[in-house]
C-alpha cells in the first residue's frame, strides 16, 4: 500500500524530479554498480516521513539504507527539499492566494530518543530528549515557516526567527498582519518584537480561559496536528542531523500545501486528468 494516494505523489514527484540536480555519467566500462533510480529512493523518503521507523525499515532488493542516507544528504546539500517545499508555496499563492495578513505561531514539543541537533530534556516529559518545533501557519493554517530546537527551549525566544521566515516570499507581504499568540507569549517583549517587526497582535492573557474556537489559533494547533498525526517521522525524530531534520520538514510541509492545493483547486479549476471525486485526496 502506497505510503501517499497517486494523485499526491505523482505531482510532488514531477516537481521535485525537475529540480534535481544532474548526474554525471556512468562509468564508461560499464564495470560499476548502476545507480539507482531517483524515482525509487523519493517513494522510500516519502514512505520513511509518513510511516517512521528507521533506513533499514525501509529498505528493500531495490535500494539499500546506506543509498537512502546518501541520496538524501545529495538531495539536502542541493538545496532541493527547501525548493520543493518553496515551489509549493509559491504555486498556491498563484492560484489560490495564501492569506499572510492572519498569522499563528505555535511550538510543539516531540520526542527525540536518538539526541542529535536541536535536542534538549523535555521538561513535560519526564526529562526525555526531545525535540520542539516553532510552526508559522498563514491564514488557511499552511505552515509557511519552521524553526527546530530543543525541548527544553521557550516559546517566546523562538518567535522572531519564526517570523523572520516570512522574508522567503519578498516584497509580497501586506501592509498589516496580525499574529495570534497563546498566553505562553504574553510579556512585553513579545510586544515590543512585533512592534519592531510593524504587526499587530492578539495575545491569550495569561490565567484567563479563552476557548481556542473563539480565536483564530486553532489553525495553528490544526497544523501542529497534522504534522505529528501525518508524519511518523515527526512524531519522533530519529535522524541527529540539523541538515536531514530541516529536510523532513521541508517535505512535509510541501506535501501539506500540495494536499490543501488540489482540494481548493478541485471546486475552483478543471484539467483532464482531476479524478472523478473529491475524497481521493483528503
Amino acid at each position: 500500500m502506497p505510503a501517499l494516494p497517486s494523485s499526491i505523489i505523482e505531482p510532488l514527484w514531477c516537481q521535485f524530479e525537475a529540480l534535481l540536480p544532474p548526474v554525471e555519467e556512468s562509468h564508461p566500462l560499464g564495470c560499476h554498480r548502476p545507480r539507482v533510480a531517483d524515482r525509487i529512493v523519493f517513494d522510500k523518503l516519502v514512505a520513511r516521513l509518513v510511516l517512521g521507523g528507521t533506513y533499514t525499515k525501509h529498505a528493500d532488493d531495490c535500494v539499500s539504507a546506506t543509498t537512502l542516507r546518501t541520496r538524501r544528504d545529495e538531495w539536502t546539500a542541493a538545496g532541493v527539499f527547501a525548493a520543493l517545499e518553496q515551489a509549493v508555496l509559491e504555486t498556491f499563492d498563484w492560484l489560490i492566494g495564501l492569506d499572510l495578513e492572519h498569522l499563528s505561531v505555535d511550538g510543539c514539543c516531540v520526542k527525540a530518543p536518538c539526541g542529535g541537533d536541536n535536542t534538549g530534556r523535555n521538561p513535560t516529559d519526564r526529562g526525555k530528549s526531545g525535540q520542539k518545533r516553532s510552526v508559522l501557519c498563514e491564514g488557511h493554517g499552511l505552515p509557511i515557516g519552521v524553526v527546530l530546537d530543543g525541548a527544553n527551549r521557550h516559546d517566546s525566544p523562538l518567535l522572531r526567527p519564526t517570523l523572520e521566515r516570512l522574508s522567503r516570499f519578498g516584497f509580497h507581504l501586506p501592509d498589516r498582519t496580525r499574529v495570534d499568540l497563546d498566553a505562553g507569549y504574553d510579556s512585553g517583549v513579545t510586544r515590543e518584537l512585533l512592534v519592531e517587526l510593524g504587526c499587530d497582535w492578539k495575545i491569550s492573557p495569561k490565567g484567563t480561559y479563552i476557548k481556542i474556537n473563539h480565536t483564530r489559533r486553532w489553525m495553528i494547533e490544526r497544523t501542529n496536528s497534522w504534522h505529528t498525526r501525518g508524519f511518523g517521522l515527526l512524531q519522533v525524530v530519529l535522524d541527529r542531523g540539523e541538515k536531514a531534520q530541516q529536510a523532513w520538514t521541508h517535505l512535509a510541509n510541501a506535501i501539506i500545501v500540495l494536499r490543501r492545493l488540489l482540494k481548493k483547486s478541485w471546486t475552483r479549476f478543471r484539467w483532464d486528468d482531476r479524478p472523478v471525486k473529491q475524497y481521493q485526496w483528503r
